[in-house]
């Protein structure tokens, strides 16, 4: 008898001990799998929608590997600055920018930082940063903006 329940706790202590393993298994290779990432390149043509106090509202079309709409909220002082919006399939990317402007006539350069701080589907973990670049037309409100970076989700 005594034997008997040996074997049947050896048999238990394995299967527990089993258990154990590819719990641990599944969970590290979780823990280790790296985020998806995205090279940051985009180009967008937005064009004036509306202003809203010191803010104008743009929309446009970003092309690149995260092509799609572009929704972005500006403000062009001394610098220009704002948040954006960008669709791309499977979800949608935030964030932020700042860059110094450079003023000559109707155009403007800038370049500056760009921060990506969420995404909702398939991007709903979405971070990042890069710089950011383009052109202000001040006679047609409309903005062009390049960025290059990284992008994590």
């Amino acid at each position: 008898m005594a034997r008997r329940l040996r074997g049947v706790a050896v048999r238990w202590l394995v299967l527990v001990g089993m258990t154990a393993m590819v719990v641990a298994l599944l969970s590290a290779e979780t823990a280790a799998a790296p985020d998806r990432s995205e090279r940051l390149a985009v180009s967008a043509h937005l064009h004036y929608v509306d202003a809203r106090g010191s803010y104008l509202i743009e929309e446009g079309q970003a092309s690149g590997p995260l092509a799609g709409i572009v929704k972005a909220r500006l403000r062009v002082t001394a610098d220009i600055s704002g948040s954006f919006t960008f669709y791309p399939r499977g979800g949608s990317i935030s964030g932020r920018g700042v860059a110094a402007l450079h003023e000559s006539g109707a155009y403007a350069s800038f370049g500056g930082t760009v921060s990506v701080l969420g995404g909702t589907g398939l991007y709903a973990h979405a971070h990042g940063e890069g710089k950011l670049y383009g052109v202000y037309d001040r006679k047609t409100l409309g903005v062009t903006i390049q960025t290059t970076g990284s992008l994590l989700y």
